[in-house]
């Protein structure tokens, strides 16, 4: 195993116990069993480390703009739904400590706009994956992407938050909640007034 990879691994560890407010630098590289200086050889920053944890060790966002066009828009919006809970899950207990200090939650939140990451980026992709089945014609052109978007997103979060406040490492049945969330969805059609769900 790499360096680079090492490093990521510890960091997640680190990160998992500690939050990303209390997990340094100097620990991470202590628990990869590598210098400071090499880490900074492999990442300019602790965000860019936080940054490539989630994209690399953290499952379940994967970006949905894929999937426009193929299967059921149902099936992919309850496998999008499900992939936004495990990512919650895994990394709420990393970034919730971020809001424990106000210098450290501006810091990140500029550092984060700056790297494209945040908490707005899954709600960009969900948003970009429905407005892309909208001109497609699989969803009505009534339809708010962002609506749909901002729905899901906040409904995976909230079930996260539940699981991981209750101690647990995954949203119990999560594909039979996802699968209620997206039910629930009801869009008015532009052309004929009829409600479609998805």
């Amino acid at each position: 195993m790499s360096a680079r990879e090492t490093i990521l691994d510890a960091a997640a560890r680190v990160m998992r116990e500690k939050g990303i407010a209390r997990a340094t630098t100097k620990e991470i590289a202590r628990e990869a069993g590598y210098s400071e200086a090499l880490l900074y050889k492999h990442f300019a920053d602790k965000q860019d480390i936080y940054m490539s944890v989630l994209r690399e060790r953290v499952g379940g966002l994967a970006d949905p703009t894929e999937l426009a066009g193929t299967g059921e828009v149902h099936e992919n919006l309850v496998d999008v739904t499900v992939g936004l809970m495990a990512f919650y899950v895994a990394s709420f207990p990393m970034s919730a400590s971020i809001f424990s200090d106000v210098e450290l939650l501006v810091a990140w939140r500029s550092g984060l706009t700056e790297k494209g990451g945040g908490p707005r980026a899954p709600l960009r992709m969900v948003e970009r994956y429905v407005a892309s089945e909208i001109e497609l014609g699989r969803i009505d052109a009534a339809a708010d992407s962002y609506a749909i978007a901002a729905m899901l997103c906040g409904a995976a979060f909230q079930q996260a938050f539940l699981a991981c406040f209750d101690g647990l490492d995954a949203v119990p049945d999560a594909a039979a909640v996802a699968e209620r969330l997206v039910a629930s969805l009801v869009i008015a059609g532009a052309n004929n007034g009829s409600n479609r769900s998805f």
